[in-house]
Order: structure tokens, then C-alpha cells, then sequence
């Protein structure tokens, strides 16, 4: 191969990193700037404690095992999600608050073999104590129209590079029940859904963790995830809190 196309394609494949990376930068700066602007406490996160998020009994996750190291004779593991240690935080005072989260979850090979599965990620992580989930969908709706408008505006050439015309999403975002969604479009709904919507969609009443707020007299689960669209999937999840220790 003729070795001026060889760093032809090297240059172009660093160009478009850089891009990648600077559009990230753009994007975690407005959404932190947003959440603080908000009355929001940034925390920093934990890595490694004796509690993690077990994350049962959601059975769309399917984790292989748990990662856990002995440090002075106790028995730590790393995290898989702060829900504990938030849950207990804003109890004690701060009812805002959000952290950067690194999380470790070994899922099975299957799931990781589908690109979308990440076995370590870094989630931006928010709780807020007594808010409903309406009260929720409105915030982070206006945070995600937000950052699509400031990486529009300050990294046009990097969006042009990557050859990407990003779409501000209308607010607000169309919800769904899960229920309705597997019953129009089977098990692939999330994948049929994610690709037919033009802009995100939420999607409600999901069997899930024992810490999410479940009304008996419905039947509803009070929770949510937001299904990003042109295939990309779920890119959040969260729901209101149980909070009576006999349903947990």
C-alpha cells in the first residue's frame, strides 16, 4: 500500500478522535454546567466498598460475576452503581446531587458481543430526593436539548468532520408503557422503537429493581428508561424510590 494513503488514513483517523474527544469535552461541560446551575452537589465517586448495586432482579442484566479484592483483611467489591451510596447521601442533607460514576459490570459474553454492552463505563449519576418522575423527564430533557445546541454551536467543524448534522430533539420526548411497546412490537421492541423514533422516547412500567417505587393500587411501576433514537438504544435508566422497607 503506498504509504502517503497510509498516513493519509492515519492523520484522518486522528482528526476524527480528536473531534470525538472534543465533542465529549463540549458535552460533559454543558450538562454539568446545567446540573449546577440547577442547584445541583457534584460528588465524587466511590470505586470500591463492601455495598454495590446488585442489580436484581432486573432481568435484562445477566452478570457473570462480581469483582472483588481483599484490602486489610475486608472484603471489598467495585461498583457496578452508586444507588446505594446515593440513596443513603441524600437522606443525610444534599437533596441534588450528581457524580461522574466509573462502573464495573461483566455481563455475559452475548450481551457484551453486541458493542453496546460496555464492561467498564463512566455515567454521569444523579439523584434527587422526593422527585417524581414527570419532574425528571422535564430535567433531562432540558439538559440533553441543551448540550445538542452547544455542541451545534461550538464544535460545527468537528461535526462536519465526523459528517454528522446532530437534530435538536422537540421537547417534550413522546412516553411509552413498556407493556404497549412489547405487545405492538415483540421482544425486539427496544431495537423497532429506537430505530422508527426521530427523536428520544421515554418508556415506563418496567419490572425491575427492588429499589424502585412500585404503586400497589396500579400495579405501575413508577420508572423509566429513555430510548435514544437512529438505533442507539437505551442511554439512561432510573424511577422513582421505594421507600417502605417492608416492600423492599
Amino acid at each position: 500500500m503506498d504509504m502517503q494513503v497510509v498516513n493519509l488514513t492515519d492523520r484522518l483517523g486522528n482528526s476524527k478522535m480528536m473531534s470525538i474527544l472534543r465533542i465529549q469535552t463540549c458535552l460533559l461541560k454543558s450538562m454539568v454546567d446545567y446540573l449546577l446551575s440547577r442547584g445541583f452537589v457534584w460528588i465524587l465517586p466511590i470505586m470500591l466498598a463492601k455495598s454495590t448495586d446488585p442489580l436484581w432482579p432486573d432481568p435484562s442484566y445477566s452478570i457473570e460475576k462480581r469483582v472483588e479484592v481483599e484490602i486489610y483483611g475486608v472484603k471489598v467489591k467495585t461498583m457496578q452503581s452508586m444507588i446505594v451510596h446515593k440513596r443513603v447521601l441524600v437522606s443525610l442533607g444534599p437533596e441534588k446531587i450528581f457524580i461522574l460514576s466509573p462502573n464495573i459490570r461483566i455481563e455475559n459474553r452475548d450481551r457484551h458481543a453486541t458493542g453496546r454492552h460496555l464492561y467498564e463505563f463512566t455515567q454521569l449519576d444523579l439523584e434527587v430526593a422526593y422527585a417524581k418522575m414527570n419532574d425528571i423527564f422535564r430535567l433531562f430533557e432540558e439538559m440533553i436539548k441543551k448540550a445538542v445546541e452547544d455542541v451545534k454551536k461550538e464544535r460545527r467543524e468537528d461535526l462536519e468532520l465526523l459528517e454528522r448534522d446532530l437534530k435538536i430533539p422537540s421537547t417534550p420526548f413522546r412516553v411509552y408503557k413498556r407493556g404497549e411497546l412489547e405487545e405492538k412490537y415483540g421482544a425486539n421492541w427496544e431495537e423497532i422503537i429506537s430505530i422508527e423514533s426521530v427523536d428520544p422516547v421515554w418508556v415506563t412500567d418496567i419490572p425491575r429493581q427492588f429499589y424502585d417505587y412500585e404503586d400497589l393500587e396500579t400495579g405501575e411501576w413508577r420508572n423509566y428508561d429513555l430510548i435514544l433514537p437512529e438505533g442507539h438504544g437505551e442511554v439512561l435508566s432510573g424511577g422513582e424510590r421505594e421507600y417502605e422497607y417492608e416492600k423492599m
